[in-house]
């Protein structure tokens, strides 16, 4: 059986244009959304306990929807709350003793610590910016989606989430530096420059205040290192290209350390089924779940065995296990069902494609499903976008969700165009090659014009 094409809201139900993207929900100010009011927590640093998971949980079932998110950046995200239970979910949240970050996203690997590959351990770093920042003699005024990224390196980098400003520990002869870098991915952003820990912090203060100055609109792309006299060594030779390494399934990290990665299935999870996974965690005696980026949780201090029984009780509870599952290949964010600002439903969208075009889905490249073009998902530019818009479907090749689409498929369309991009790379992939491979050899024109073809 086909799955259903996903419902399309309809002319005299627009999206409301006021939630915009640029918004950051925080338990302060919780964000308006298609299924009630949305919050973020934002562990300051480490790991959650199983018990505080569960009380957390708990406390989004009671006052909320019973619907949690772990984000692309790797937040904890609480749905269908109304005004008058934010309240008591904040007085509930902070029950548990979770420490929350707010103010300035500065952001740290999910193992940083205790990851013995790491070039360094980022959080000293990271917690020296938080501390200067806190303690700036003036407030600064910055976007309210801007952030700093300080990674050590090891299994689970940073590499491929966009930061303002990146700090990346690299080896110098004995010595470690942090190599400082503006805007976009690894790959993508522009260097300028690696310090020592000390000048690092020092720089990236210099960096926010001029970020302070040029107001709320101004990023870490509209920065040029060398007009502020930044003053660093050159930056060691990178090989960053921004792969995603997903959480779940079973990692050996080098050091033969073992960890258990879950993904949740369409980036949410219901919370009786994150208080099961909890348990289980706390079953095996271990104390620390660590939110993850894609969307995943990780556990450590396991071994094999354990993290094989921990994976197989998670499966049956409807989290991702293995890293070739389809699933993990697609990021979309909540879609009509949760968010007031999108056109079509992102679910049905994705089951769509996993039954549809199983082609395009090897893992080799993200599919981005955003029901709107503000692409919270996945702000990234991503090879393949579907974008929701008021003519229909968008279809973004090596861009934002935001950018024109190089096609429109009308509502009533996208099943067939969602068999045709199948047949596509079913037609042109060539021996050993990948999806990705594939489309970025074909181009956007052809990939376009293939929309229009006859099966």
């Amino acid at each position: 059986m086909t799955a259903a094409a996903p419902l399309f809201r309809t002319a005299n139900d627009q999206p409301v244009a006021s939630t915009r993207r640029g918004v950051c929900p925080s338990l302060a100010k919780p964000m308006q959304t298609g299924d009630g009011l949305l919050v973020r927590l934002r562990p300051a640093s480490g790991g959650i306990p199983p018990e505080v998971m569960i009380r957390l949980a708990e406390a989004a079932s009671t006052h909320g929807n019973g619907i949690l998110e772990v984000t692309a950046r790797g937040n904890l995200q609480i749905r269908g709350l109304k005004p008058e239970t934010v309240q008591p979910l904040t007085e509930a949240v902070f029950a548990t003793g979770i420490e929350l970050a707010t103010g300035l996203a500065v952001e740290t690997p999910p193992l940083s610590g205790i990851d013995r590959s790491e070039t360094a351990d980022a959080r000293p770093l990271a917690a020296r910016i938080r501390a200067a920042v806190a303690d700036a003699p003036e407030p600064l005024r910055l976007a309210a989606k801007l952030s700093v990224i300080v990674d050590g390196g090891g299994a689970f980098d940073l590499d491929a989430i966009v930061a303002d400003i990146r700090l990346k520990a690299v080896r110098a002869d004995e010595a470690v530096l942090w190599a400082l870098s503006l805007g976009g991915t690894a790959e993508t952003a522009r260097p300028a420059g690696a310090f020592t820990e000390g000048d690092a912090l020092d720089a990236v203060m210099i960096l926010l205040r001029r970020l302070h100055a040029g107001g709320t609109s101004m990023r870490g792309r509209d920065l040029d290192a060398e007009k502020l006299g930044l003053s660093g060594a050159a930056v060691p030779s990178s090989t960053a290209t921004a792969a995603v390494r997903r959480p779940a399934g079973l990692h050996v990290l080098p050091d033969g350390q073992v960890i258990a990665g879950v993904a949740l299935p369409f980036c949410q999870v219901k919370a009786a089924d994150l208080v099961a996974f909890a348990r289980e965690v706390s079953r095996l005696g271990v104390n620390d779940i660590r939110l993850a980026p894609e969307h995943g949780l990780l556990v450590s201090g396991l071994n094999e065995t354990e993290a094989k029984t921990l994976l197989e009780r998670s499966r049956a509870l409807g989290f991702i296990t293995r890293a070739e599952d389809p699933a993990n290949a697609i990021a979309l964010c909540a879609g009509t069902a949760g968010c007031a600002s999108a056109f079509y439903d992102t679910h049905a969208l994705a089951r769509l494609m996993i039954e549809e075009a199983p082609a395009l889905l090897d893992g080799s490249f993200t599919l981005h499903l955003s029901g709107c073009p503000k692409g919270c998902a996945h702000p990234a530019p991503a090879l393949l976008s579907v974008s929701g818009a008021s003519l229909g479907y968008g279809l973004v090749v090596n861009g934002s969700a935001s950018v024109s689409p190089a096609a429109y498929i009308a509502a009533n369309d996208v099943t067939t165009a969602v068999k045709r991009l199948d047949h596509l790379v079913r037609a042109e992939i060539k021996a050993g090659e990948s999806a990705r491979a594939c489309l970025e050899r074909l181009g956007a024109e052809r990939i376009a014009a293939a929309l229009q073809q006859e099966l």
